[in-house]
């Protein structure tokens, strides 16, 4: 068989198994832990806050103990959380082609929710990739009255893409779901080095810090344009940096900001990941009026957190508690 044929054989089979992986997702229902519901947990992943302050959905709500970090569960790996269902009305995407993306998300009583809080300058934060964590994109629908969110959207290249709804609805918690969608076609997937350096647009941004697992680790992003030092970062959706952070393989989702202080050419942030692996980073940073999007691949350091097994009974069963 020919390398053609190999790639259309493979880009049809990753249609039919990213068809089934949708699928999938769309009926898992809500896995918020018992822990999550009694202390106000949404279900995005524990633990990246911004240095020296809290932030609602992305900090102080996710700042528990390692056990809690180990065994809540990491945002984004399900399309229905905490009552709230993401609902895409079609799951396909056309390579090259612009289209409207455009989805629901639905509450309890299974209607769709109109009332969202403003968090970071928007109600809505989009983020759609493919599943391999290559073609990042950033972006921020527009509602009509009947809950109807609608992203003008473009992917480049074929493949399995992960879409990621990250919201607070007025009078519940911050909340990010997932869903998958296909781009019909041929594609190679993209295997990613490590990388603390990014250069994009003739800037050079460098990660400092390690990423331990259960621990608060502090990383620091540093940018330069042409080997100087940019000091002028200008805001963007509120703050001079934005950072995702994906876990490779799950794709577990974190979405986390800095905090405030001098517009560079350090961006502060403080990290929890909950888990060891590699994980990628992408920096969203405004310069020249313009947002660019640094990325990054980091494996985590140290010893992953050990969570006691729970009690048993001598007969092997799970304890009662006396």
């Amino acid at each position: 068989m020919n390398t053609t044929a190999k790639l259309s054989a493979y880009g049809a089979a990753l249609v039919l198994l990213a068809g089934a992986g949708w699928a999938t997702g769309s009926a898992v229902g809500p896995l918020a832990t018992a822990s999550a519901a009694s202390s106000g947990e949404n279900g995005t992943m524990s633990g990246m806050a911004p240095a020296g302050a809290e932030e609602a959905g992305h900090g102080d709500a996710h700042s528990g103990t390692v056990a809690d970090a180990a065994t809540d569960q990491p945002g984004g790996l399900a399309s229905s959380a905490g009552g709230y269902t993401l609902t895409p009305a079609d799951v396909t995407l056309t390579p090259g082609t612009t289209q409207d993306l455009t989805f629901r998300i639905t509450g309890p009583d299974g209607t769709a929710v109109t009332a969202f809080d403003v968090e970071h300058e928007k109600r809505m934060h989009l983020i759609l990739v493919r599943r391999d964590t290559a073609g990042f994109q950033h972006l921020h629908p527009e509602m009509s009255p009947d809950g109807t969110w609608t992203a003008p959207t473009t992917v480049d290249t074929a493949g399995s893409y992960r879409a990621f709804a990250d919201f607070v609805p007025t009078g519940g918690a911050a909340t990010t779901l997932g869903v998958d969608l296909v781009a019909a076609g041929t594609f190679e997937p993209v295997v990613h080095a490590p990388s603390r350096v990014a250069q994009v647009d003739g800037y050079s941004v460098e990660l400092a810090g390690d990423l331990v697992p259960g621990q608060s680790s502090p990383v620091t992003l540093t940018v330069s344009k042409d080997g100087v030092p940019v000091s002028d970062l200008q805001p963007y959706l509120g703050a001079y940096g934005h950072l995702v952070a994906l876990r490779q393989g799950d794709l577990a989702y974190l979405h986390v900001h800095p905090e405030a202080g001098p517009a560079g050419p350090q961006i502060p942030f403080v990290a929890e990941v909950p888990s060891a692996g590699t994980y990628r980073l992408f920096l969203d940073f405004r310069h020249g009026g313009a947002v660019r999007t640094a990325e990054f691949t980091v494996s985590t350091t140290g010893a992953a957190p050990v969570v006691a097994p729970a009690p048993t009974d001598a007969h092997g069963e799970p304890g009662h508690g006396h």
